[in-house]
């Protein structure tokens, strides 16, 4: 049995255990910055993010807003249950390259269609990544791509101690 306590969020929090199941998508103005191999490949004030119970948020880029020169599709693919496929990019910045490190959905599911070719990445394969000037954390467990903010409290799936989904 998983035994865990819902961190109690303070004002200007979200606690993950309020987030809906199946999941959300909104639009946000966040400001969002990703860093690789000392370039910027992502500036943004028009992501989308995906708020399910238990992760952090997901934040999902418009590709106009990334330096995509820098990825490169591979045969990688998954499957969510609420968004449908998904397919993978491998990202190279010079002499630097990581695989599989952001994904996107080429045909969601028709309550996802507007994050159709958007594109998330893991945080912890990039240098940095920043909401509205503050670095993130990565969800724990390399299997899950949320990111982690100084307004968002867990317990987080994937963490230490929780479950082993």
């Amino acid at each position: 049995m998983v035994n865990f306590q819902r961190i109690e969020p303070a004002p200007g929090q979200e606690s993950v255990w309020d987030y809906p199941r199946p999941p959300l998508l909104e639009d946000t103005t966040k400001h969002i910055q990703i860093i690789f191999n000392g370039v910027v490949i992502v500036d943004t004030h028009s992501p989308k993010r995906v708020l399910e119970t238990s992760h952090p948020p997901s934040y999902y880029i418009p590709p106009g807003d990334i330096k995509m020169e820098h990825l490169q599709m591979t045969p990688q693919s998954s499957f969510c249950e609420w968004k449908g496929s998904a397919s993978y990019y491998t990202i190279r910045v010079g002499d630097k390259e990581v695989h599989n490190a952001a994904w996107f959905y080429p045909k969601p599911t028709p309550v996802f269609e507007s994050i159709k070719d958007y594109v998330a990445f893991y945080a912890h394969l990039m240098d940095k990544c920043y909401v509205n000037g503050e670095e993130v954390q990565p969800q724990p467990g390399n299997f899950y791509g949320g990111w982690i903010t100084n307004d968002i409290v867990g317990p987080f799936k994937g963490a230490p101690g929780t479950w082993g989904w």
